[in-house]
């Protein structure tokens, strides 16, 4: 297996790849990741008892705190300090995005900012290694402590990788991701744009029919089989100390790889979509959507199953990838605009009412339609006809 995904505001791409584990690697890769979890709490911990006497515990005292316990703790010791180092990284930026939910959802159990500590059984293993920390020869991963890993090259990496990070999923599989400077592979010029408006009947709703998205289904499609593995998880779930038995981790496993087939569909449909856009269309106007709300609404199962969020960041790689120009548009008042006179409705239309009307020019329109040439409108992207007419050169100039 091998996925290929841009990074988020970096010009960095991820590929990753099946590994091939040996008893004697399984062995020293879950004791490496026994020191990092012991690195993790302690962190936790200092944090904690820093933050209560109101002090400041920051990245330099913690590296400190990581010299100083592997001069007295041999077991510590034995251990790559390249991993440990970036287990620390990884507490700090952890703890910004901690503080950063506080602020959006204001907390009060995480008050502090700290994350939570990293249970032995619960938590699954991930190791980070820098440049410094790993190698590869023969076609093999050679990790700091002598660790040597067989990797399933389902295609060659394009470039020598940066870091690399070795972790297990949930359903017991281990991975290794690399990180290599993104390739741009643009794409012939079409002289065409796409308005894009996101929604739970269709997750992609464009100015152009034939690159609808409509709603797969792929978690209602599911549905019976992941209820049969959710009883037999709630059926033979230990009482509290007692050991889970073999029955208990087969239903936790089934249960794992039937979510884990679900993410890899919903992947595929939005990465093919995306492909096929960006590929017919130069510029794209897409909606900036943010779904929290529907989490709270009747549509929440549907809106989850969409996966809207993951479709938006698949287009928004996909034309970083083959240098397209990709608008994120505000969604407010979308539903209100006219995406031919411009014109704003006074009221917001519930959503029951499919159909736009303007009051204005007149227009009649599917609702959805309006609201993704409003998104073309916003861009200042809007051609004079049909879909197919490149705008003039101002336009674009004013849209960059």
């Amino acid at each position: 297996m091998t996925t290929a995904e841009t990074t988020s505001g970096a010009g960095h791409a991820r590929y990753t790849y099946r590994l091939r584990l040996s008893s004697g690697a399984l062995s020293g890769l879950l004791a490496e990741w026994g020191r990092c979890r012991w690195v993790w709490n302690e962190c936790v911990a200092r944090s904690k008892k820093a933050h209560a006497q109101g002090e400041k515990c920051g990245p330099a005292r913690l590296d400190r705190m990581l010299t100083e316990a592997r001069a007295v703790t041999p077991w510590l010791a034995e251990g790559a300090s390249v991993p440990q180092q970036q287990m620390i990284r990884d507490f700090g930026k952890s703890r910004t995005k901690a503080l950063k939910d506080i602020k959006d959802r204001l907390r009060i159990r995480q008050r502090a900012g700290i994350p939570g500590y990293k249970k032995k059984h619960d938590a699954n293993p991930s190791l980070n290694y820098t440049r410094h920390g790993f190698r590869l020869k023969d076609g093999r991963l050679h990790l700091a402590g002598g660790i040597l890993l067989t990797v399933v090259w389902s295609r060659e990496l394009p470039t020598e990788p940066s870091s690399v990070r070795v972790y297990r999923d949930s359903v017991g599989d281990w991975f290794a991701s690399f990180v290599v400077p993104a390739q741009i592979e643009p794409l012939p010029k079409t002289s065409r744009m796409l308005g894009v408006d996101w929604g739970v009947k269709e997750i992609a709703t464009t100015t152009s029919d034939a690159h609808d998205l409509p709603h797969p289904q792929h978690g209602k499609g599911a549905k019976e089989k992941l209820s049969r593995y959710d009883r037999m998880v709630a059926r033979r779930k230990p009482k509290k100390g007692r050991t889970a038995s073999k029955g208990y981790r087969e239903a936790r496993k089934w249960r794992a790889k039937t979510y884990q087939k679900i993410a890899r569909k919903r992947q595929d449909t939005a990465r093919k979509w995306a492909k096929r856009v960006v590929r017919d269309h130069d510029v794209i106007a897409a909606e900036d959507f943010r779904p929290k709300f529907l989490a709270k609404s009747p549509m929440a199962r549907k809106a989850a199953d969409a996966a809207i969020s993951s479709t938006k960041q698949a287009l928004i790689e996909m034309g970083r990838k083959h240098a397209r120009d990709v608008h994120l548009v505000h969604p407010a008042h979308t539903t209100m605009d006219c995406g031919q006179c411009g014109a704003r409705a006074k009221h917001a239309l519930p959503l029951s009412e499919r159909t736009y009307t303007c009051t204005a020019c007149g227009l009649v329109s599917p609702r959805d339609k309006n609201s993704a040439r409003v998104m073309l409108v916003r861009a200042g992207l809007a051609p004079a006809g049909v879909e197919g007419v490149r705008p003039s050169g101002a336009l674009l100039r004013q849209a960059a």
